[in-house]
């Protein structure tokens, strides 16, 4: 009797973890439609090299910003980016002393990363990708669009998130907090790997 009992609440629990997950993707998938984000990524993870790739950063952000400023959504700043790539570029091979740097528009998978002020759930992303040299280093991940990089506060925060259109259920799950989200986002990301386990 007791281990039926428990069946069918381990069931129970499963179900509704499940449910959770489910919901989340489908968020995730919204959150996706209306971000950009920034990936750049280091030659080495030598110290030198992880240097070199925050001074690409910080000279690619403020163009990426001044390009993106009038942009009413994502999928407008995503043709803005790639109409640019030339310029995104050049900043930062002038701020990686000439070594090759490559810019690039492309969708990515990300892990659950958790920043200051929000964390954003594992899945595939539009990314604007800077490959600096080899590019086997440590990397640099944030959003440019909406501009959530330097949201320093949550009333930063959301207000960014309001212009990128974020609803109320996406800027909920983005300001969780790492406490609330991490088992919903750790079953989240099981049921995307057993989705493409499947898928394979």
């Amino acid at each position: 009797m007791k281990i039926r009992i428990l069946t069918w609440l381990m069931l129970v629990a499963f179900t509704a973890l499940s449910l959770g997950a489910a919901q989340t993707l489908w968020t995730q998938e919204r959150l996706a439609e209306k971000t950009v984000r920034l990936h750049v990524v280091a030659n080495s993870d030598d110290e030198a090299d992880q240097a070199q790739k925050l001074a690409v950063r910080d000279a690619v952000l403020p163009v990426i910003s001044a390009l993106t400023a009038d942009c009413k959504d994502a999928q407008q700043a995503r043709e803005v980016l790639a109409a640019h790539l030339s310029e995104i570029q050049a900043a930062a091979l002038t701020a990686s002393n000439g070594r090759e740097v490559t810019a690039s528009l492309t969708n990515e998978a990300f892990p659950t990363r958790y920043y200051e002020t929000f964390t954003l759930p594992a899945g595939t992303y539009p990314s604007l990708r800077i490959r600096i040299g080899a590019a086997q280093g440590h990397n640099w991940w944030c959003v440019v669009f909406p501009s959530l990089c330097f949201a320093a506060t949550s009333d930063a925060l959301e207000e960014s998130a309001a212009v990128g259109g974020f609803d109320e259920a996406e800027t909920d799950l983005i300001t969780g907090g790492e406490e609330t989200y991490t088992i919903r986002f750790k079953v989240f990301e099981w049921v995307q790997a057993l989705i493409e386990y499947l898928k394979s």
